[in-house]
C-alpha cells in the first residue's frame, strides 16, 4: 500500500493579502507558492509538515467556516502538536487573539483555538497525556 504524506485543507478566503498576512506574521508559516505571478489569487502557506492552501474565488464566493454552519462543528482545521503550551505561549507573543485559550477539552484533548482573517477556526493540540 501507497505511503500518504500529509494533507493540505484548502480555505476560499476573501483577500488574499490579509489571509497570507495572518499565517505568516500570527502563526509563523511561510509563504510556499503564490499564483499567478501578474495577480495572484490563491496562496500555499506552511510550516513544517503543515501546509494551508488560500483562494480567492470571486465576489459572490464568500468563506463559509464549519462554526458558522452548526455549533457542533466548531474547527475548520485540526492541527496535531506534540506541545500545546509551548506553541500557545509563541503564539501569545505574536498579540493574536486566541478563540479559546489552552485547556483540556472534553473529547480528551489539550490545545487551543484560532480564528484566521476569514473566520476559519485551527484547533492545534493533541490528545491529553
Amino acid at each position: 500500500m501507497s505511503k500518504l504524506n500529509f494533507i493540505t485543507p484548502f480555505f476560499i478566503v476573501s483577500n488574499l493579502k490579509d489571509s497570507v498576512s495572518f499565517y505568516e506574521n500570527k502563526l509563523g508559516f511561510e509563504v510556499w507558492y503564490t499564483g499567478p505571478d501578474d495577480s495572484p489569487y490563491w496562496a500555499m502557506v506552511g510550516r513544517g509538515s503543515v501546509s494551508i492552501m488560500l483562494k480567492v474565488i470571486i465576489d459572490d464566493i464568500k468563506p463559509i467556516p464549519n462554526h458558522t454552519r452548526h455549533e457542533w462543528a466548531s474547527w475548520d482545521a485540526y492541527i496535531s502538536t506534540e506541545e500545546p503550551d509551548t506553541l500557545f505561549e509563541e503564539f501569545s507573543s505574536t498579540g493574536i487573539t486566541f478563540r479559546k485559550p489552552i485547556h483540556d477539552n472534553s473529547d480528551g484533548l489539550r490545545g487551543f483555538e484560532v480564528m484566521d482573517a476569514d473566520g476559519y477556526v485551527l484547533f492545534f493540540g493533541r490528545p491529553k497525556a
